[in-house]
């Protein structure tokens, strides 16, 4: 019997990444996947990749229609939800001194507006027992320079893990973080650039701090997350773990 046999499982930001490797960990166990993204090309290379029972729901989590649109699909098509991993997300550098209303804005409406909203218009179709996982970082623990309103937006995601645990306790719904290290995505590379010296050398040597020594892969917090949406964590909610290589723990 596959962990997630039968499972109906929403997978936000699943074209690429984290959300991606996750989707085909939730496929390979036998849960029907529903992904979400910006962008339908991304979309439509994941379905392939991630394979049968699988739909892609364009929109962005930042707006409720989109949100809206995506949940009546689900209704329609499956008729309930059982897994909800929580999982797009935004990031960009902005020292101190160079913060905008656009930048805060911009953080704030994904990452925090958007997946509280995510699961607030999931609850309908949730089904008691199920298992929600929300994606935040280890810079909600730890301080780098640059990072401040990002930082606070994935602080903010923890929070939410805490005060929906106690909301969900009656429909015995489970709500978890997993909070990654240095992960080997898209985002992180296009971050890092954005940050790059003139030389094309990032400015910080994120490795460095890292015990393990290198990045992790998607795939391995994908491994993660299906642990915390599988029956195998069925006696665990409202933690946050940490798949990072050590870096959050020294």
């Amino acid at each position: 019997m596959k962990k997630l046999e039968g499972k109906i499982a929403v997978v936000t930001g699943g074209n690429s990444g984290i959300g991606l490797a996750t989707a085909k960990r939730f496929a390979a166990e036998g849960a029907h996947i529903i992904i979400t993204g910006r962008r339908q090309t991304e979309l439509d290379v994941a379905v392939k990749e991630i394979g049968e029972n699988t739909t892609a729901v364009q929109g962005d989590v930042s707006n409720l229609a989109d949100l809206d649109r995506l949940y009546a699909t689900i209704k329609q098509q499956y008729g309930r939800i059982d897994i909800l991993f929580a999982n797009a997300g935004a990031a960009e550098y902005a020292p101190l001194g160079a913060i905008t209303e656009e930048h805060f804005d911009k953080i704030f409406n994904i990452n925090v507006k958007g997946l509280l909203f995510t699961v607030q218009k999931a609850l309908p179709l949730f089904q008691d027992g199920g298992s929600i996982v929300l994606n935040a970082s280890i810079v909600a623990s730890k301080g780098f320079g640059a990072n401040s309103v990002y930082s606070a937006t994935k602080a903010a995601v923890r929070s939410f893990a805490r005060t929906w645990t106690v909301d969900l306790k009656e429909r015995k719904i489970r709500v978890n973080v997993v909070s990654p290290g240095v992960t080997d995505t898209p985002g992180l590379k296009d971050l890092l650039a954005s940050a790059a010296e003139p030389d094309g050398q990032p400015k910080t040597d994120l490795l460095a701090s890292v015990p393990l020594g290198r990045m992790g892969s998607p795939d391995e917090i994908a491994k993660a997350v299906l642990f915390l949406a599988s029956d195998d964590s069925s006696y665990i909610t409202g933690i946050e773990l940490f798949v990072d290589g050590g870096i959050a723990q020294i």
